[in-house]
């Protein structure tokens, strides 16, 4: 847990960065700098989901009647923990593709020969006080729409997932 909060104390951003520039530019060190700093959001949503559902009473009677460590897990706290991990890595996936398109927008990301939303941003940058605005808009609009489509797929998952709602 020390090590969580350490490198959750670090902006995701600045660490990113970091990484990219110690690996170098391109598609696949942005990939693994993105990849390195997204999983403490998720690794601190599953702790605390963990030890709140191991102190549920469902939970303490399957010790009780001598189920296995495995079959608890399985059966009874996994079944409780997937809606908000499912949720938080949805909006984890809107936050690195975000991340990317502002690298790339800086030229920090990915490098032009590969296409990247941040990296046409940055290139129609000036059309934007012409005519031609709509060449730097369109994938902006790009990416906000990617952006909320991963926000309610994971929003749809988890009322699908939920084991807590009565189907009644």
């Amino acid at each position: 847990m020390w090590f969580i909060n350490v490198v959750w104390s670090i902006p995701t951003l600045l660490l990113v960065i970091a990484i990219t520039f110690a690996l170098g530019r391109g598609f696949w060190q942005v990939f693994v700098a993105v990849g390195l700093t997204m999983w403490v959001e998720v690794a601190r949503v599953v702790r605390g989901q963990i030890i709140s559902i191991r102190e549920k009473e469902f939970v303490e009677a399957g010790f009780a009647l001598g189920f296995s460590n495995f079959r608890i897990i399985r059966k009874h706290i996994l079944p409780n923990i997937i809606s908000p991990v499912i949720v938080i890595s949805a909006a984890n996936f809107a936050a690195a593709i975000l991340i990317e398109a502002g690298l790339s927008f800086l030229g920090i990301g990915v490098q032009p020969p590969m296409p990247s939303w941040g990296s046409m941003i940055k290139e129609y940058y000036s059309f934007i006080l012409l005519d031609s605005a709509y060449l730097a808009f369109i994938p902006g609009l790009a990416i906000i729409m990617l952006v909320m489509a991963f926000m309610l797929l994971g929003n749809a998952l988890r009322d699908a997932l939920d084991v807590k709602v009565d189907t009644n």
